[in-house]
């Protein structure tokens, strides 16, 4: 497929669904929006400004059609102290910043580093984001009577119910219409959008922040900034992956990384928090029908829409009507066939999965979950990796003994097979068969260094057999440095 037909594809292979699905998730992304202002500490529009050119950007320059970008509760909740210490110019800076160092994290192609999340992790993570999900729609039953359980299970229901009829129009967009009649005629009281906070009347507009360009600016955003993008490119890569799997697509890791870094340097400028790849919008928008560009553009499109023209209207819509949808959306992101197979698959995958999900909860921050994820998983897998097993035989009467290695040979190995390396025997020359082995890394050469010192201190010749080409060549480049400094 050429670039022109590839390009008319992604935009307009499915330009009813992708406007839908785009109006939909538009109608989610602004209370959202509103919420993680909030936690960050700032305007509502910042949020808003942010969703709205984040989605419009990466409609345009991202590497996964049909995923939704925008302010998002983890990006949120690291710039707390930033913006309560420094304000707002500085959290507008750092999100220039952010965006520049994911735009180098693209250009270097560094998410093929995503080959190391094991599948456990990512398990791990889409559940703990379904909980996060869930959680975060708790605060709105707060202090709330009867009329708003019955209004949220009337939404669950119709979600649930309208597209075993029919798929004509998205389920979500009825029951937010629905509701949000219901909860006028009869005036039930509930809280609704405008209570979150006011929305922006103004379209966003070009600005440099107004801080000192100094050493000492940089020491302050730096740090802020290479977690944004740390937690940002985590989030937005996984969300990619997963999007992948429900489309039954593929998507470009490195494009998507540059298109958030260029998202994120365009929203900076625009008075907008950083932002990245939302999975529940994204789940929203697959479900409701959108899979190309046109569905994040229209998303971004419509959320000003209704913000500038129809803000009135907006402002009305129960927050029991989105929060049935959010609840709605973290049942379909929960992978429930995980918990139902959690028997079956090792134990060490469970315990990963486990840690993942009971971290990201605990800590409301994806990024340490995956961190304590990826980290564990490497533990269990050296750990089974460093099994090695040494069999001894004797041969030429009894004065040459071959000890044949199998196993990996490396840091974590080595101690279990210098103990099974024995001194005492009465022999001239000592074998070492690596033919099923591979020798790893320092440590490595390390152990056959200490095993030729203790045979050599008894005029006992070490040589070697089945070396193969990558062992032989790290031997010849390092072997005997532990010998002569002594160690």
């Amino acid at each position: 497929m050429n670039t022109l037909a590839q390009t008319k594809h992604e935009w307009f292979h499915n330009v009813r669904g992708d406007i839908i699905a785009g109006v939909v998730v538009a109608l989610a992304l602004i209370p959202e929006a509103i919420a993680f202002s909030i936690i960050a500490g700032v305007d509502p529009m910042v949020g808003l400004y942010a969703s709205f050119s984040i989605a419009l950007v990466i409609s345009i320059v991202g590497g996964r059609p049909g995923m939704i970008s925008g302010a998002t509760g983890a990006m949120a909740l690291l710039m707390i102290t930033l913006v309560a210490e420094h304000g707002l110019e500085y959290l507008l800076a750092a999100t220039i910043l952010t965006g520049i160092l994911q735009l180098i994290f693209g250009i270097l192609k560094l998410s093929s580093f995503m080959k190391f999340i094991p599948r456990s992790v990512m398990i791990g993570f889409v559940n703990a984001l379904a909980i996060l999900i869930f959680t975060s729609q708790l605060q709105h039953f707060v202090d709330e009577t009867w009329i708003m359980y019955a209004l949220v299970a009337l939404t669950l229901a119709i979600i649930y119910l309208l597209p075993r009829l029919t798929n004509a129009v998205p389920s979500t967009l009825v029951a937010i219409i629905i509701v949000t009649a219901i909860a006028l005629i009869m005036n039930t009281g509930v809280r609704t959008v405008g209570d979150m906070g006011a929305l922006p009347d103004t379209l966003p507009v070009f600005l440099i922040p107004s801080i000192p360009l100094t050493f000492e600016t940089l020491a302050i955003i730096f740090p802020y900034a290479l977690a944004l993008t740390v937690v940002g490119l985590l989030e937005s890569l996984l969300t990619a992956s997963i999007v992948d799997d429900m489309t039954d697509t593929e998507s470009d890791k490195n494009k998507e990384s540059r298109g958030q870094g260029i998202a994120n340097i365009t929203t900076g400028f625009f008075g907008g928090m950083a932002g990245c790849a939302m999975i529940g919008q994204s789940v929203i928008n697959v479900k409701s029908g959108g899979s190309g560009r046109l569905s994040s553009f229209s998303a971004a499109v419509t959320l000003m829409f209704l913000i500038l023209v129809l803000g009135n209207l907006v402002v009305q819509i129960p927050m029991a009507a989105l929060a049935g949808v959010m609840i709605m959306v973290s049942i379909g992101t929960f992978d429930w066939q995980s918990l139902m197979n959690i028997h079956r698959i090792p134990k060490t995958d469970a315990t990963v999965m486990v840690v993942t999900v009971s971290t990201v909860v605990y800590t409301h921050d994806l990024a340490i979950g995956v961190l304590a994820g990826v980290v564990l998983s490497a533990i269990f897998f050296a750990w089974k990796v460093s099994k090695v097993e040494v069999d001894k035989s004797f041969a030429d009467n009894g004065t040459k003994a071959v000890y044949a290695v199998e196993g990996q040979l490396f840091f974590a190995s080595v101690t279990d097979f210098l103990e099974k390396i024995d001194y005492s025997d009465k022999i001239n020359e000592a074998v070492i068969d690596v033919t099923h082995s591979h020798l790893w890394d320092d440590s490595a050469i390390g152990a056959l260094d200490k095993i030729e010192t203790k045979f050599e201190q008894q005029n006992i010749k070490v040589s070697y057999k089945g070396l193969n080409r990558e062992s032989s060549k790290l031997k010849e480049e390092i072997g005997g440095l532990s010998k002569a400094s002594g160690h």
